[in-house]
């Protein structure tokens, strides 16, 4: 099986991941909302197979698991807003990768996870719920501003699980994985 092909099967099954643990494992948080731990599986296909499995993976696992809970509820501004998570997240795992200090390129990725959850979840989701449901931007924000900190959470999370899965995910995908080709 050639790489790209390998890439396609292991991104499938990385959205299937997000959808499992999106749906079985459901922390709640505050009166309505529970944890994503989908996004943990999207931060971590960032960090070792960059942008575009990344936003896969973010954005298909939302959009299957959307259609398996509530419909077509809420998908399309969170669908979007992984996009733009998946990419801004991936891109700097990406451009971090020949960086030596593993914690300067934590806080990189870091900043990455708060500048791109932000402008997902307040930016992108809340604009187009705005349009969906014709409420004002800043009732969305407002409303919104609690699935950015929940979901700025696991995805903080998710990194430093990248970094204890190393050896393993080095030796298992060594052709794939985006710190190969950086090295």
């Amino acid at each position: 099986m050639n790489t790209t092909t390998k890439k396609i099967c292991i991104t499938a099954m990385g959205a299937a991941l997000f959808v499992v643990l999106s749906l079985c494992l459901q922390v709640p948080v505050f009166e309505n909302y529970y944890l994503c731990l989908g996004y943990i599986v999207m931060g971590i296909f960032c960090y070792y197979f960059g942008p575009i499995s990344g936003i896969t993976v973010g954005t298909l696992g939302v959009c299957l698991y959307c259609l398996l809970i509530s419909g077509l509820r809420g998908l399309p501004g969170w669908a979007i807003g992984n996009v733009i998570i998946g990419l801004m997240m991936g891109l700097a795992c990406k451009c971090t990768v020949n960086i030596k200090s593993k914690l300067f390129r934590q806080i990189i990725i870091m900043i990455a996870v708060v500048v791109s959850t932000a402008i997902g979840i307040l930016g992108i989701k809340s604009t187009v719920e705005c349009f969906l449901y014709a409420q004002p931007f800043l009732l969305r924000v407002a409303k919104n501003m609690t699935a950015f900190i929940a979901d700025m959470v696991v995805l903080g999370i998710s990194f430093p699980i990248a970094l204890s899965i190393e050896p393993i995910m080095n030796k298992t995908f060594k052709e794939l994985i985006i710190h190969k080709k950086g090295k």
